[in-house]
């Protein structure tokens, strides 16, 4: 059976809500999703003090497992534009699966959230992009089949590159994903699902 890894970093619990839907819609389409997160960079007393949330229950992934599935969808949040410094630093950590092309051909796709519309949301994803690439994965982004991609009658996240979410209500205060942010979390998951397994099937049929 086909098996997708969500891989996220979360500092406040949006992305961690995000993996949660994405993991849904993998789950949807009839294939395993696996959620687990890269270890947290921050001091303990640090994180504490900036209140993050640190009661997630979702397993801290390992660099060596990630051959082990036939996708992976990545959640981050931005940081200036930029992916956050912990997922970067695992990712610095994946020479020897790129030296030996364990990554090759597996489908990889992102998702993300920043403070406000025009806080990186694109750019974000797409420095996460630069990455795959280099593994030689597979990209895969949000597809306009997604309707809620169009709205205009709501502030909301989404992009072609993937979803997304706005964490900050504009004053100041938090804000969690909306349903339409979620819907697109759960299509994406699907969507890549969907891919993986069609892309698993035609290999198979190749070999035989």
């Amino acid at each position: 059976m086909t098996k997708v890894l969500v891989l996220y970093y979360s500092s406040y619990g949006h992305i961690e809500t995000m993996a949660q839907a994405v993991a849904e819609g993998v789950r949807g389409a009839g294939a395993v999703a696996v959620i687990k997160r890269v270890p947290e960079l921050v001091p303990e007393h640090v994180a504490e003090k900036a209140g993050y949330k640190r009661d997630q229950p979702a397993e801290i992934a390992t660099v060596a497992e990630l051959a082990d599935y036939d996708a992976i969808i990545v959640g981050t949040p931005t940081r200036f534009g930029n992916m956050a410094s912990q997922m970067k630093n695992f990712f610095d950590q994946c020479g020897g699966l790129w030296f030996e092309d364990k990554l090759v051909g597996k489908i990889g796709s992102v998702f993300t959230s920043t403070g406000s519309q025009h806080g990186g949301q694109e750019s974000t994803i797409l420095s996460v992009h630069t990455v795959l690439y280099h593994l030689g994965m597979i990209v895969v982004g949000l597809p306009y089949t997604f309707k809620g991609q169009g709205r205009m009658d709501e502030i909301t996240g989404g992009s072609p590159y993937g979803a997304s979410t706005l964490a900050d209500d504009g004053k100041g205060g938090d804000r969690q994903p909306s349903a339409n942010e979620l819907d697109g979390a759960r299509f994406q998951g699907r969507h890549v699902a969907e891919l993986a397994q069609a892309l698993s099937a035609a290999r198979l049929t190749k070999a035989a």
